[in-house]
């Protein structure tokens, strides 16, 4: 690599200073500092740390790792800390070394952790198992190096003797354990803290998260596709900024084309937050914390860095990775690497009598609440709409048929019903469904719904809308997860299929990532899986 040098306005998060300096730049180091002036020159633009995602599922863009880094790097993103905890759940191992392989392809800077909960309950099948033995292997490996979200937050409460094993190995290995405790506060937010578990990126409310911090855990900001926290929580990062930092968690690639990190700093400079402390959370925080290999514009460090037009927009005109050029001018310079496919897909084609649901006399059903910008829903109950002594669709109250499919095998289909997706015809289904990713699908009537699920039963893999006059999909051949096409190809796809559901009715901002979350038994009030209508209080069946 040829030795550069590049002048701008300088912003040394550590310090907190900005002046006018000269970087040069050999073996993908920054070898010198050279300040021109003390202070800031009008005009130039501003060098500064490049961005991390402090917490992400990949798999969520619904892409590979090569193509990610190639849509993230136009907004200055040069690092990811990933879970693979998707592709774990349905392709196990072998899932995870796909991801760090295809990582390796491209100039960016991916650092996987171990998922810590495959399969994340008992409650749902999943493609996989990761027992305390595989996850110990696991972190072993150089690549991988934290123990990823500890969503069993019961197990950790209880002490259960799997759980415990795995954040044991993680401390044995010095290894950072990240949490998954939402709505946990007071002693059971200590004692889960107290086990080490150090992050939690599931916060949604201003009490909760000053409640963990003030007990020593670092807290992420979390604003993907779905769950938006950021307006909840970030006034936090006034008395907080050495414990706090950005994530996405989940982002579709439509909102990936848009921006990333970059958005979150933009907006938090517009709420007249400290631009230094701003800075610590996108840039700095995720470093020191996860220990990675991402320079922080310091002389000896690796050449991690972006330039911008300005400290407001923070609209990206370069970003260098290890002194490489990867994007200039909103334009990716990383090319699209060829990818092979790995998935795990066992289901035949559904019949519309599957999806049939009889009533057994009942006065009222229990109903899952969606809420639009939040992984939480609540649970309602609504008398049924009766057809022929069967439980259908209520598309005139918005109480639409939810069903889950197991992909791994052919087995009943759970059905219960939704409020809030809006739909007033057609079927929008998704093999993105966290987290075992077995088959989810919301709609107005059986014979839709059935067409949703039955293309992407063929495609083994995908994101489906239908209605009486036309069906779409975007194939996910990845694990059911991923394309392995062009990312702004794929955002082009997802764009347009998003378009179509909302034309259907939903009134959802993304009804796709909403979808996804609706078999994440996880997070609360009452969600379904493959097995039936799961409570999150109660943590058990209840249907």
């Amino acid at each position: 690599m040829t030795p550069f040098s590049i002048n701008g306005n300088l912003v040394d998060i550590f310090h907190q200073k900005i002046y006018a300096a000269q970087l040069q730049i050999a073996n993908g180091k920054i070898v010198s500092i050279t300040k021109i002036s003390g202070e800031a020159i009008a005009d130039h633009p501003f060098l500064l740390p490049g961005f991390v995602d402090s917490h992400i599922h990949i798999e969520s863009s619904m892409l590979v790792p090569s193509e990610f880094a190639k849509l993230a790097v136009v907004h200055g993103t040069v690092a990811t800390v990933s879970d693979p905890h998707e592709i774990a759940n349905v392709c196990g191992l072998l899932g995870i070394e796909f991801m760090i392989e295809n990582g390796k392809t491209v100039p960016f800077k991916f650092y996987f952790g171990a998922p810590s909960c495959v399969p994340a309950t008992n409650f749902e099948t999943a493609g996989a198992i990761l027992d305390s033995s595989a996850v110990e292997k696991l972190l072993q490996r150089n690549e991988i190096h934290y123990l990823s979200e500890m969503m069993n937050f019961p197990g950790v409460l209880n002490e259960d003797e799997e759980v415990m094993k795995k954040i044991a190995a993680a401390h044995r290995l010095l290894k950072p354990v990240d949490g998954h405790a939402p709505g946990l506060m007071g002693e059971d937010a200590k004692k889960y803290i107290a086990a080490g578990i150090t992050t939690d990126h599931e916060c949604f409310t201003r009490e909760e998260a000053m409640d963990k911090l003030q007990n020593g855990m670092k807290i992420i900001i979390r604003e993907g596709s779905a769950a938006k926290n950021f307006e909840a929580l970030i006034l936090l990062l006034n008395d907080f900024p050495n414990q706090m930092m950005f994530c996405s968690d989940d982002k579709h690639p439509d909102s990936l084309v848009l921006g990333h990190i970059n958005q979150l700093c933009a907006r938090a400079v517009a709420k007249g937050i400290d631009l230094f402390k701003i800075l610590k959370a996108a840039c700095v925080n995720p470093v020191l914390h996860y220990k990675l290999n991402v320079g922080l514009l310091r002389q000896g460090d690796a050449a991690d860095f972006i330039v911008l037009k300005d400290l407001k927009k923070f609209e990206v005109l370069k970003t260098f990775i290890d002194g490489e050029l990867v994007a200039e001018n909103g334009v990716s310079i990383i090319k699209t690497q060829k990818s092979g496919l790995i998935n795990n897909f066992s289901c035949a084609r559904k019949q519309v009598t599957d999806f049939e649901m009889l009533w057994k006399d009942e006065k009222e059903i229990p109903v899952i609440e969606a809420l639009d910008g939040q992984l939480i829903t609540n649970k309602l109950f609504a008398i049924p709409k009766i057809i022929n002594q069967k439980i259908v669709s209520d598309a005139s109250n918005d109480i639409l048929k939810i069903v889950v499919v197991n992909r791994y095998k052919n087995a009943p289909i759970a059905k219960a019903f939704i409020k809030n997706f809006g739909l007033q015809h057609g079927a929008i289904a998704s093999s993105v469904a966290h987290d075992s990713h077995n088959i989810v699908a919301v709609g107005v009537d059986d014979e839709s719904i059935c067409k949703a699920v039955n293309l992407i039963i063929e495609k083994q893999g995908g994101i489906s809308a239908v209605n009486l006059k036309k069906a779409m999909i975007l194939a996910l051949p990845v694990a059911g997860l991923m394309s392995n096409e062009n990312g702004f190809k794929v955002a082009e796809a997802y764009t347009a299929i998003d378009k179509m559901a909302k034309e259907m009715g939903s009134k959802l901002s993304a009804p796709f990532m909403t979808l996804s979350f609706m078999a994440l038994l996880v997070i609360p009030h009452l969600k379904l899986s493959d097995e039936g209508l799961f409570d999150g209080d109660s943590f058990s069946l209840i249907a």
